[in-house]
């Protein structure tokens, strides 16, 4: 097990953490003490291919102080899903405390078909697929064989990363459906697990400044950081932010009065009144100050108060016309 901190001694599993949020969340776990398995397609060392690496996200994990363990995963193949699992219970005695569905492999092909402005229609049939099989299918898999580990303990928190592209539309239709169904998944996985004291939500980040965001931030035609998008993403949190508000959630005495529901990430951070990694505070989603943050209007967020907001029931009323 890993050393001090709030989750000494917890035992974690963040998929996808090579880059992006899951290496975010992988980082905020490990410092507070919790061991992370960490997935992954490639192990890749460094200096080899594009982007971010399991093993350079394990490293930073350990240099902060936290036990990390790197495992290759491609969470679009079920065998393999299955042995991350087997893994854990072998090395861990049985014991997983906390998984985090975060593992998706269509930004670049989402990002692709918003540059080319394709309607569900004219993407190819595979595109289905491709956002669905290692983002929604991915996830149940892993919440099923989490489960078979939690269940015996009687505690134990899911959570599926997902946005509000499951309320309204954004990207592609297969994107919208996906994250729509994690968060059905979320609530209805609760009801089964609510007796055995397991928490599974649905959480939401907001804007983030990923990797992949920053580099197309930089294309100067970019079709997916578009001129009105733009001055979202650069009031928007960082990939450890989410990592940050899972840190609080596994810490929490009520967890279970929040099971089944879409958290976002800006309401954990003001219930436990923590900001981000550089200090920045982000305001809950729906509220007047941060959308005035978001358009770039400082004096009007400044002279505005934080709890001016839409009720909740009411953003779900307007998205939903039945």
């Amino acid at each position: 097990m890993s050393g001090s901190g709030p989750l000494s001694g917890r035992v974690c599993i963040v998929t996808g953490a090579s880059r992006g949020i899951g290496k975010g969340i992988a980082l905020q776990l490990g410092e507070a003490g919790a061991t992370v398995y960490i997935t992954g397609r490639t192990l890749r060392p460094k200096g080899e291919g594009v982007g971010g690496s399991l093993q350079e996200t394990a490293e930073e994990v350990q240099g902060r102080g936290g036990k990390c363990i790197p495992v290759q995963c491609d969470h679009g193949n079920d065998e393999e899903i299955k042995q991350l699992f087997e893994k854990v219970k072998d090395e861990q005695n049985g014991r997983l405390d906390i998984l985090v569905n975060n593992a998706y492999s269509a930004v670049r092909a989402i990002s692709d078909s918003m540059k080319d402005n394709l309607k569900f229609w004219e993407e190819d049939i595979g595109m289905w697929d491709t956002v669905n099989k290692v983002g929604l299918r991915g996830h149940y898999l892993a919440a099923v064989y989490a489960a078979r580990l939690m269940v015996p303990a009687k505690q134990g928190l899911i959570v599926n990363i997902s946005s509000p592209g499951g309320l309204v539309h954004f990207a592609t239709v297969p994107y919208c459906i996906g994250k729509s169904g994690c968060d059905r998944m979320a609530a209805e996985c609760a009801i089964d697990l609510k007796k055995h004291n397991i928490a599974c939500i649905s959480l939401w980040p907001g804007a983030v400044k990923t990797e992949h965001i920053n580099e197309m931030m930089q294309e100067e035609h970019s079709g997916l950081v578009k001129e009105e998008a733009r001055s979202m993403f650069e009031h928007g949190e960082s990939t450890e932010f989410a990592g940050k508000a899972i840190a609080h959630l596994a810490t929490d005495p009520n967890i279970m009065q929040k099971t089944g529901k879409i958290i976002l990430t800006s309401s954990v951070a003001e219930e436990f009144g923590f900001c981000d990694i550089d200090g920045t505070y982000h305001y809950y989603m729906f509220s007047l100050k941060q959308a005035f943050i978001v358009s770039n209007h400082p004096w009007l967020a400044a002279m505005t108060p934080a709890f001016i907001r839409a009720p909740k029931w009411m953003v779900a009323a307007a998205f939903h016309h039945f």
